[in-house]
This record gives C-alpha cells, sequence and structure tokens, in this order.
C-alpha cells in the first residue's frame, strides 16, 4: 500500500479484536453466478451458449487432444481405464479460485485411483495466463487450453467451475458441482455433501451414482461468438461508455472487481455473464425498488442500455471502429476527498486473511487521539487490499458511550460506494476523546493475503458549520423467528419529538435477511413508502443517499418494517432447524436501520442549537 501521499497518519494506541461471526463470500461484489435453472440454460443474449443437458448422463465421450499451458499434447486416452474427472475452469471466476484447493485435495486423494483434467474454455484466458493461475493456486494436475470452445461444446459445458466425471469407459457419470460449500453469496464452514467425492468412491466401487446431476454455480464460460458479428450496436460506440459509467470504477486494476472490463478483448469474454448478472440485478449492486424514493447514489443500469448489452451480445459482439471510443475516463487513484487531514489506521500491523473458509467479522478498536472536539466535513474508509475487503464500517464512539447501535455516526467503504462528503455548512461532530471501531468484511479469494485498512477525515472549521449530521437508528432487539419460518416480519418505530431531516438509510440484517422498508407516517396518519428493498442482500452494506433529505414532521414516525427467511430454501442459512433471535453473530440475526439526520431548524452560525430527538425503537442501545 502507498502510503506517500498520506498527510499524518497515528497508529492505533491499543487494538481490541471481537470476532462477530459468519459471514457469507460476497459474489455480488464479483460476476460469480448461481446457477438457477434459467442460468442454466445458458444467456439469453446469446443463442450459441448450450444449454446444460442432463441427459447427458450415460454418453460416452469421444477421445479428444488439446495442448496444456506448457505446449504439451495431453489426449484423453492417456487415462483409459480409470475414472477422469474433467473439470472446467477460470482464470478469474472467484468460485473457481476457491475450488482450486478442493480439486487439489481430491486429486491427492485419488491419485493411484483416478484422474483429474482441468480444462480452460475461456476466450478471454490466455494460455500464459492459464499457467500464471496453475502456478498461483499451485494446480498440479494438467490443465488444457480449449480455444475454440470445441471440447466445452461436446460435454454442453455452461460453466466455471463445473465438473465431469467419466467411468473407465468414458461415460459420463455424474455432472454438476464439486461440493455445496460455496455458492453465490454465501460459503459453509464445510461442505454438507461432497458431491463429486461421492460420486468417485460409487464409480470406483461400480455402483450407480446416487445423485448423478447437481447445479453447479460459477460463472459463464466465454465462449467465442458462433455469431458473424454484425449491426450497429458496436463495443466503440455504445458498450464501452455503458461499462465506464456502470462498472469500471471496480473492473479495472488494481480494484476489488475479480478482473477488469477496460478494453474489448477484456469485455468479450464476459459478455453472456455480464448480461446475466445485470438482468438478475445483481450488478451493479442496487436492491431498492425504483417505485419508491430518489437517490443520489443510485447505480442501475437503465434499460435503454440493458438493451444496448442484449443487442451487441445477441449480434455476436462487434467491435466497432476505433475513432467511436469514447475518452478514456479518468479514475481517481488517490484520496477521493482530496488530501486528508487525518489518517487513522485500524491497526498497527497487517491483518491476515485466510486463503478459503468461513472468515468472520473483524473489529478493530483504536484510539485517534482526539484532544479537542473535531468537525468532519468528508470521510474516506479506504481497503489496504482491495482483492479481499468487501466492505468496511467505522463507528465512531463518543467517550464514556461505548459502541452504541443507537448513539454511534457510521462511516465507511463498500465497492461502488462514495466515499462520504456531507454538504457545505454541514459536518460531523466527534467530541474530544472519541475512539474509532473499525468492522472490516473480508473474502477469502483462494490465497492467504493481508490487509491493513485505513480511514482519512477532513475537518471543517468550526466557524463555517451551520449543522451537525449525526447518526442514528430504528431497531428491534426483541424477536424470535421460528425454524423453517420463510417470511417472519419484524417491525421497529421511531416517532419524532422534533421536525428531523433525514439525508440517507443504512439497512442492516444478517444471513436470514429477505426485505425491508421504511415508510413514514406523518402526523395526521397517513403513511408512504421512502425506501423498499425487496431482495436485501447481507454482502452489500449499501447507504441510500436521499437526492432531497427527507422531512420527517414533529409527531411523525418512521416505521421499518423487515422480513427474514430461515427455511431451508434460504442459501444462506446456517441452519433452519433452530430458532433465531437478536445477537451479533452472523448466525444469529439482527434488525436495524442506521441513518444521518440534521434538525432543520439548526444554524449554528447564529448561536441556534439543534437536536435530533426521537422515542421508540424497541431494545436499549447495547454495546457492540
Amino acid at each position: 500500500m502507498d502510503r506517500a501521499p498520506l498527510q499524518r497518519i497515528r497508529k492505533p494506541a491499543r487494538m481490541a479484536c471481537v470476532c462477530v461471526g459468519l459471514f457469507a463470500v460476497p459474489s455480488a461484489s464479483t460476476l460469480a453466478a448461481e446457477a438457477t435453472a434459467k442460468a442454466a440454460a445458458g444467456s439469453k443474449a446469446q443463442a450459441a451458449t448450450p444449454a446444460a443437458e442432463p441427459s447427458n448422463i450415460g454418453q460416452k465421450v469421444e477421445g479428444f487432444t488439446l495442448r496444456d499451458y506448457r505446449g504439451r499434447e495431453r489426449r484423453l486416452a492417456e487415462f483409459a481405464g480409470k475414472p477422469v474427472v474433467v473439470a472446467f475452469l477460470g482464470n478469474d471466476c472467484p468460485l473457481v479460485k476457491l475450488y482450486a484447493g478442493h480439486l487439489t485435495k481430491l486429486a491427492e486423494e485419488f491419485a493411484s485411483r483416478a484422474a483429474i483434467i482441468g480444462i480452460n474454455s475461456n476466450r478471454q484466458d490466455s494460455v500464459t495466463e492459464v499457467g500464471a493461475f496453475a502456478q498461483r493456486y499451485k494446480v498440479e494436475f494438467p490443465i488444457l487450453k480449449d480455444p475454440d470452445n470445441t471440447i466445452a461444446d461436446r460435454f454442453a459445458a455452461v460453466r466455471t467451475p463445473e465438473v465431469f466425471l467419466l467411468d473407465g469407459q468414458g461415460v459420463i457419470r455424474y455432472r454438476g458441482r464439486i461440493d455445496d460449500q460455496f455458492g453465490i453469496g454465501f460459503q459453509k464452514k464445510e461442505p454438507g455433501r461432497r458431491d463429486l467425492a461421492t460420486a468417485l468412491d460409487e464409480v470406483l466401487a461400480d455402483k450407480p451414482v446416487s445423485v448423478a446431476t447437481t447445479t453447479p454455480p460459477g460463472c459463464l464460460i466465454g465462449r467465442t461468438p458462433k455469431v458473424t458479428p454484425h449491426g450497429e450496436v458496436t463495443y466503440t460506440k455504445h458498450i464501452a461508455g455503458v461499462l465506464q459509467n456502470r462498472c469500471v470504477e471496480c473492473h479495472r486494476e488494481g480494484e476489488i472487481a475479480p478482473f477488469p472490463l477496460v478494453t474489448y478483448d477484456e469485455v468479450v469474454g464476459w459478455a453472456d455473464m455480464i448480461c446475466e448478472v445485470v438482468d438478475e440485478g445483481r450488478m451493479p449492486p442496487w436492491f431498492a425498488d425504483p417505485a419508491y424514493g430518489k437517490f443520489e447514489n443510485d447505480c442501475r443500469m437503465s434499460d435503454d442500455e440493458k438493451q444496448l448489452l442484449h443487442t451487441w451480445v445477441a449480434n455476436g459482439c462487434p467491435q466497432g471502429d476505433a475513432s467511436d471510443l469514447p475518452p478514456a475516463r479518468e479514475y481517481t487513484t488517490g484520496w477521493r476527498i482530496g488530501q486528508p487531514d487525518d489518517v487513522f489506521y485500524m491497526r498497527e500491523k497487517p491483518w491476515q486473511v485466510q486463503a478459503e473458509g468461513t472468515a468472520p467479522y473483524e473489529m478493530f478498536e483504536m484510539d485517534p487521539g482526539f484532544k479537542e472536539d473535531k468537525w468532519i466535513e468528508a470521510a474516506e474508509a479506504r481497503p489496504g487490499n482491495r482483492a479481499v475487503v468487501h466492505h468496511i464500517i467505522v463507528f465512531v464512539m463518543p467517550p464514556g458511550g461505548g459502541m452504541r447501535f443507537g448513539g454511534g455516526a457510521q462511516l465507511g467503504y463498500a465497492p461502488g460506494m462514495p466515499p462520504r462528503v456531507f454538504n457545505p455548512g454541514t459536518a460531523m461532530y466527534v467530541p474530544a476523546g472519541s475512539k474509532l471501531m473499525f468492522q472490516m468484511h473480508y473474502t477469502p479469494i483462494g490465497t492467504p493475503q493481508e490487509d491493513l485498512s485505513y480511514i482519512g477525515f477532513k475537518y471543517a472549521d468550526p466557524k463555517t458549520v451551520q449543522k451537525k449530521v449525526i447518526g442514528s437508528m430504528t431497531g428491534n432487539f426483541s424477536f424470535r423467528i421460528p425454524p423453517g419460518a420463510d417470511n417472519y416480519e419484524v417491525t421497529s418505530k421511531k416517532r419524532f419529538r422534533r421536525d428531523t431531516l433525514i439525508t440517507s438509510i443504512l439497512p442492516h440484517m444478517h444471513l436470514r435477511g429477505k426485505s425491508m422498508r421504511f415508510e413514514l407516517e406523518y402526523p395526521d396518519g397517513h403513511r408512504e413508502i421512502v425506501l423498499d428493498v425487496p431482495k436485501y442482500d447481507f454482502n452489500w452494506q449499501l447507504w441510500y443517499n436521499f437526492e432531497e433529505p427527507l422531512l420527517i414532521p414533529k409527531g411523525g414516525r418512521l416505521h421499518c418494517i423487515a422480513h427474514f427467511d430461515n427455511s431451508e430454501d434460504n442459501s444462506f442459512n446456517p441452519d433452519p432447524t433452530k430458532p433465531v433471535t437478536w445477537g451479533e453473530q452472523t448466525w444469529e440475526e439482527m434488525m436495524f436501520g442506521f441513518y444521518s439526520a440534521m434538525d432543520p431548524n439548526e444554524n449554528l452560525l447564529e448561536g441556534k442549537q439543534g437536536e435530533v430527538e426521537e422515542e421508540g425503537g424497541s431494545g436499549p442501545p447495547v454495546a457492540f
């Protein structure tokens, strides 16, 4: 991490680490996809992507010859007489990175009885890059390059990683996932079923495979278009600009996304995958129902942009004339808030992030040494290692109060989230003696990593601050979600004794969180929805910033209505057989609507002190 631009650095006087619980591997920040029945049929945008056909169980695979990344020809016939696992892989697919170690262990476990072959059919992955992948993830079994998707088409393979088990006669006996440990947005501590290993044992014992077909999660194979590129919609004239505006902020070198989308060659292999995640609303990450509220940070693609993508892919991804390319967009590589006045690291030494498995939330308390009151006009949390930092939430803890859900202000970072910059004349008040608590959400990527994240503050001159911004919440601490309940409702509300402006809201639940809606009840009793998140995603801790502050008049109430899915149909659910109550661990649950607020009548420049005072909310403030 480059520390040269940091003006003044203070290290923490002390650090406390609290493990907050299990979390789900987020692939919403990636283009890893859940293989649903629809997805298994291939991208609707390109008919050339073959459908997954479970009927090819029992089909004999003809021999083939491909070169490995070293240039050596390898033949399927080399492994005749014993079972062979054919694993379709991709260099940048996050789930492939997580499963590379699983395949290596399986290769060792069955070394004398079966073989594993990797095949890379991605158009966007060069032979050199395949070799680099094998070295980085210590893959000893051969990885072959399928340059024109011939073998992927022969197997009707759709995703990476997707595996096919052939018996000693070359007949497909199993196809699908490796196991059920990883999926879109979640991971289990251990696999519940080792599908591939079980199938291998059954084939070796000359038994029928008990579960011959499973649905693999992962990325669509980047196929070479089977259609001659044609049409007026081209990459240079239309698609490059859309991606610049919606994707490249994260999908470029050095950012959190797992692969860049800057050039035509980088984009074309991911074309089907881009269409899929955009259609399903996973990218760009935005989960508010557009029917309610207007938000300044709304990053959704428009219908016109989506149509351009689909037309381009259906027409074979024509590149277009280089002269039509939009000007290269300049992205901020340093501080987006400008040079900060202070920079604080989460701890003295980097934190070691494990290669795979369950990575809990980590909490780091540090003392910034504030000897006097501060007015923060801008704050920017920055990951030390963007490859593994999914999000950061920094809580400001006033002296004597500890970390309280209702009392501390929250600042943070998530992919695509802009830094907190308060409007001129407004700032966050931080009293002398306050401490900082960093909540870190890490995403293992298949290799050990380390991180030392930090936050920068710019301070306002107190003589220029008209209104102070506070952080508060509405929440419920008293609920019990029954086992198996798939739509359990939990509510909370706040009554405001004074006129109050709410500038932004952050919904927060854990792994069983399903939806959250916020309604404003006016003093005359009528209600309106101000924010609706119908498909809550725990992996994305997003602030929804109102274009215009939301005025809650004196006597008004803010209602928060949440629903939880504690059923076995919720793939995130750690255990659908147990009731769930409030708790700090992510296998327990929370129900909060954090928000930033101001007093509309406050004018500190004229000596008019303000206060945001609320009633309601279930339960007392709880130390974190």
